[in-house]
């Protein structure tokens, strides 16, 4: 086969050890047609010192849209010129077989735009993989609260989808804090075609741990909102109106607030186990005593 071009656009800021390390793991894969890779980055200056030559080109450039990820990826994407574009976080790092296996089932599949594999979250002492268990991702599936969504340093996409007339679009850059724009971007595409998917974990992501300060909160329920408004689906299925809950992702300060959301989320799907765990840290022990209680002699 003829191995189409790709371009990896890698957006970063202020994290030259992990980028370097990233940069390893692309210019490793073993793929036999050309890569091309642009360093975006993003509210800080370009480091010159990390372009090179040769087979597999590194070019690096300053984010020339908007401020986060999804600007600094679009920039990449507008300036590439290859047929395919890949993404890849600046703490993520590929093995070597990335490419080839994903372009192998895109190939296969002509009328497909995107196509993802799995991951591997790696934490101190070991690795957990993040399989879906599936080879074709639709819209029903990606709304699932059961469904791992692939990670975006797993996609690969045609750039033509991308940038035509009638396509997907660019990444969108008004998502609150630059939040869920690659799950947008994934809902976009499966309502052209379904999603190919290499379910074999071929990223390695680093596990992030939890988020506590007030700042992150705010803007995760900010961004939850707009990917419901944007995609009625979320909200029309109960079980993924429970997964995009605010609720777990409250303050404590906002006590009011978080019960009620909680209270909401349950009631979609009380399977739900974020928004059980908000419920049961939510309510007094005494105030589940006393309910029992009614309800017993309700009964």
């Amino acid at each position: 086969m003829q191995w189409p071009s790709i371009g990896v656009v890698v957006p970063t800021r202020d994290r030259p050890r992990i980028l370097r390390r990233a940069l390893d793991a692309i210019h490793a894969q073993h793929y036999p047609g050309p890569v091309r890779v642009l360093v975006v980055f993003d509210q800080t200056p370009p480091d010159g010192l990390l372009a090179r030559g040769g087979d597999r080109p590194v070019t690096v450039l300053a984010n020339a849209r908007g401020v986060g990820l999804a600007g600094a990826r679009n920039t990449g994407i507008v300036v590439l010129d290859t047929e395919l574009v890949a993404f890849c976080d600046d703490e993520d790092e590929w093995l070597p077989g990335k490419l080839s296996a994903q372009v192998e089932a895109l190939c296969a599949t002509p009328a497909a735009d995107l196509v993802t594999c799995a991951a591997e979250v790696v934490h101190r002492d070991h690795a957990v993989p993040q399989f879906i268990g599936d080879t074709h991702l639709r819209l029903d599936r990606l709304v699932a609260p059961e469904t791992v969504l692939p990670r975006s340093s797993s996609f690969l996409i045609r750039r033509s989808s991308l940038l035509g007339p009638d396509g997907l679009g660019l990444l969108a850059e008004d998502a609150p804090g630059s939040r869920n724009e690659d799950w947008d971007l994934l809902l976009r595409a499966t309502r052209r075609a379904p999603v190919e998917h290499v379910d074999e974990p071929l990223v390695r992501v680093p596990w992030r741990g939890p988020v506590h300060h007030g700042y992150e909160y705010a803007t995760r329920i900010a961004s939850l909102r707009w990917m419901m408004s944007r995609h009625p689906e979320i909200g029309g299925c109960p079980p993924g109106g429970a997964r995009t809950s605010p609720a777990p992702r409250w303050p404590a300060r906002n006590r009011q607030d978080a019960w009620k959301y909680s209270r909401a989320a349950a009631r979609d799907n009380w399977r739900e186990p974020r928004d059980l765990a908000e419920l049961a840290r939510l309510s007094r022990i005494d105030s589940l005593l006393g309910a029992m209680n009614k309800r017993d002699r309700a009964g």
